[in-house]
């Protein structure tokens, strides 16, 4: 049997094409952008045939949301200092640098885009996301309450939604950079606020 160089090697199956195709997904994402995304280019740049992805998503925004929704988990790392102003600013930091990278706007500009209002999917992949970034901080703020650094009843949720509201306001509403002193003045501002409430 001949090899043929033009044929693409094969991925596997299961979890190693999920995860190429998820792969694949997000690369294009950042090299194209929603507007012009298909299946047929994601299958090819994941090698494999695009029945295979339809398979397991059954279009392209539930593929889409997929993909956005488990490329940012592991993406913002959640400290545990002991310190909770240290954790807040690390907190803070570490969304600049998300929002700062390839990545990072990618899955901004998808799920803010026009199409994040009119796919009711990419709308509930977005609340989602946004959903699993405050859980997964929620331990931030639950420790620093347990260690006496925060009141008692601090609303978790809200403390995050604090912290994160001025990066976000400068990227989405000014259009401002940010950067890691934005991040400090996020945090610094966030802790006060849980503080004086």
């Amino acid at each position: 049997m001949q090899h043929d160089p033009t044929r693409r090697p094969t991925i596997g199956r299961g979890a190693k094409v999920r995860a190429a195709v998820l792969a694949a997904t997000v690369d294009e994402l950042l090299e194209r952008g929603y507007a012009t995304l298909t299946i047929d280019q994601i299958a090819q740049r994941a090698g494999v045939h695009k029945t295979t992805v339809y398979r397991r998503w059954s279009d392209l925004d539930t593929l889409v949301v997929d993909a956005l929704t488990g490329h940012i988990a592991p993406d913002i790392p959640i400290p545990d200092t002991g310190d909770i102003a240290e954790d807040l600013r690390l907190l803070a930091r570490g969304l600049v640098a998300w929002i700062n990278s390839p990545s990072g706007r990618a899955v901004l500009a998808v799920m803010l885009s026009d199409a994040g209002g009119r796919i009711p999917e990419l709308a509930e992949g977005r609340r989602r996301i946004f959903h699993d970034r405050i859980e997964r901080a929620r331990p931030v703020v639950t420790r620093a309450v347990e260690r006496g650094e925060l009141p008692p009843g601090t609303d978790a949720a809200e403390l995050i939604k604090d912290l994160a509201a001025p990066v976000y306001f400068r990227v989405l509403i000014t259009g401002e950079p940010v950067d890691e002193r934005t991040a400090d003045r996020a945090a610094a501002m966030a802790l006060v606020a849980a503080r004086s409430a």
